[in-house]
């Protein structure tokens, strides 16, 4: 057993557990993987999570995949409210991400002028009203399709019903023009020193 959690099999015959754990982990980090905030909504109650495990896996539809520890708030939320947005942030912003690693505490936010804050920051509502960063590069907004519980989490597959560059609202650059340079500069996990799953 390892020092600071327990080996997660299959481990191959014939191999160290510990070292082949730590081999495992460093193997699974240099995935490229993105870094978003998730937004989500059952009734009034919204929350914003940090995730990384967020990937496109159908073209007819667009469905997008993203995996929720199954103990955690928005896990609830996601599964009761049937949506959830994320939020691509520019690199420049990433040490935003590490506000949302915890359930956001302080909320504030006025559905009627779509907006308000959480966790002091500045929050767009999407069209179904999910959250969205206003600091966003881009918005993606899904309807939950499918729910797959794998164990430590779940893999929610939503199908995208809106999307946008900037943040949702009358000012949001929503349109086909532009926003190219904005979304070649998604910060992505390593850009920060955070490491997540393995």
């Amino acid at each position: 057993m390892s020092d600071t959690h327990p080996v997660v099999g299959p481990v191959p015959e014939g191999r160290d557990p510990d070292s082949y754990d730590r081999l495992r982990r460093r193997v699974l980090w240099a995935l490229p993987t993105g870094l978003y905030v998730l937004g989500s909504r059952a009734g009034t109650d919204r929350n914003l999570m940090t995730v990384s495990w967020v990937t496109q896996v159908c073209l007819d539809p667009k469905v997008l995949a993203v995996g929720v520890e199954a103990s955690s708030v928005t896990h609830r939320l996601v599964s009761e409210g049937g949506i959830f947005s994320l939020s691509l942030l520019p690199r420049h912003e990433r040490a935003l991400v590490r506000r949302f690693v915890k359930p956001v505490q302080d909320v504030s936010v006025d559905e009627a002028a779509g907006g308000g804050t959480m966790n002091g920051e500045e929050v767009r509502l999407a069209p179904a009203g999910a959250p969205v960063l206003a600091a966003a590069a881009a918005w993606i907004e899904c309807r939950v399709r499918e729910r797959v519980a794998l164990g430590s989490h779940s893999l929610f597959l939503g199908e995208v019903d809106d999307c946008g560059v900037g943040a949702p609202g009358p000012a949001a650059g929503n349109g086909v023009e532009g926003g190219d340079d904005v979304l070649a500069e998604i910060l992505r996990m390593e850009d920060t020193r955070m490491s997540y799953g393995g």
